[in-house]
């Protein structure tokens, strides 16, 4: 694994523009246009090989904390834990997911979490690197089948939906992330054969008569993406309907199990000392030196501290905290020239999908950090 600087390919934000890829240059820079990650064939292997047997792994934490109704350990409220029993034993159907790794190309992947739920970064990831591959290394190979993957994945969905029955895309208003993202999806959708759709979350309506939900043309919603994280549901005092209605979700209420960082517990428990795992525990005087402290429900690395020797470092300011955290040993992100890049690994469809690389000024990932494309050498 190794950080190069590249050219600069001339009227790459035009470019962007045209895919759909608007917020390439949001907060300054964004996408990390002059640089990339390189990796040897020997080194996507290994992580295509870790995130398959992470993600096992995983499967069999969601059964571990519906077995022994671990639901309170991680956050999950006593009233959500038979929807979310249900939701898991009915087999409901995930989209997709992503593992975040500490890797440097020398020692072993060491997941730092999974972000199971809406994980960001997914056009980044699917589209627009490998348009940079396409364009300035077309003889080189990239760690990506993420489009062909969704394709698939919602193309078997079909058979979940009843006939006729639109597949909606909701998201909340004025994020420009988010609506790029659920607009790429719905259009997968439709090359897929669904009736795909977008509708604000804020348009959302219900009816207790019916149990069903609506847009805004009166259209009866039964089955939807939704890029609105799991635990926002259940503090919306609007979510209690999902219990009760009849609405059918992408990602489905088992992967708020795996979406909340309790589940870094449960798999040390489960596989402890795995060479691909990180001591975690729920009590912090269970963790011998260096460590971080995560809330259960934190996202983009908002009110995380970081702990590393004579240094302490704190995550963005947010709301988290007040539902409990983990405690997790340190593993410090691996530093190319100056930066530390954090090593995202898809599944989709319960398969390993590609890789999308975000790197920043410090050890902590945050909503700003910059995505940088890789490629390597079959």
């Amino acid at each position: 694994m190794e950080r190069h600087t590249v050219r600069q390919r001339d009227n790459w934000q035009a470019k962007f523009d045209e895919l759909g890829f608007s917020f390439h240059s949001v907060d300054g820079a964004y996408w990390g246009e002059g640089v990339c990650y390189e990796f040897s064939s020997g080194e996507i292997d290994h992580l295509e090989e870790v995130t398959e047997e992470l993600h096992e792994l995983c499967l069999r934490a969601v059964d571990r904390v519906i077995d022994r109704n671990l639901f309170p350990r991680l956050g999950i409220p006593e009233d959500w834990a038979e929807y979310v029993t249900r939701s898991w034993q009915q087999k409901d159907a995930s989209l997709y997911g992503r593992f975040d790794f500490s890797y440097d190309g020398r020692g072993e992947p060491k997941l730092l979490e999974y972000n199971a739920d809406t994980p960001t970064s997914l056009v980044e990831s699917s589209i627009a690197q490998w348009v940079w591959l396409e364009d300035l290394y077309p003889k080189y190979d990239q760690f990506n089948s993420i489009h062909e993957k969704l394709l698939d994945a919602l193309a078997a969905a079909k058979g979940q939906l009843s006939e006729f029955c639109p597949l909606f895309f909701a998201c909340v208003k004025d994020h420009e992330e988010d609506f790029v993202t659920v607009e790429y999806l719905r259009d997968i959708a439709v090359q897929s054969g669904l009736d795909g759709r977008h509708v604000f979350m804020e348009d959302i309506g219900f009816s207790a008569e019916s149990g069903l939900f609506y847009d805004l043309d009166n259209t009866p919603i039964e089955y939807a993406f939704k890029l609105y994280p799991w635990e926002w549901l259940l503090a919306d005092e609007f979510g209690v309907h999902v219990l009760r209605g009849k609405l059918r979700l992408f990602e489905p209420a088992w992967k708020l199990i795996l979406s909340s960082k309790g589940i870094l517990p449960i798999l040390w428990e489960l596989a402890p000392g795995h060479r691909n795992l990180l001591p975690a525990s729920f009590s912090e005087g269970d963790i011998r030196g260096d460590l971080v402290r995560k809330p259960l429900f934190s996202r983009e690395g908002a009110n995380v501290t970081l702990r590393a020797g004579k240094h302490t470092y704190e995550g963005g300011e947010g709301r988290y905290g007040g539902e409990g955290y983990v405690y997790q040993k340190t593993q410090l992100l691996p530093c190319f020239d100056g930066r530390y890049p954090m090593v995202g690994s898809w599944v989709v469809n319960g398969q390993p999908a590609g890789l999308g690389i975000r790197e920043d000024a410090t050890p902590i990932t945050t909503n700003t950090s910059m995505f940088v494309p890789h490629f390597f050498q079959p």
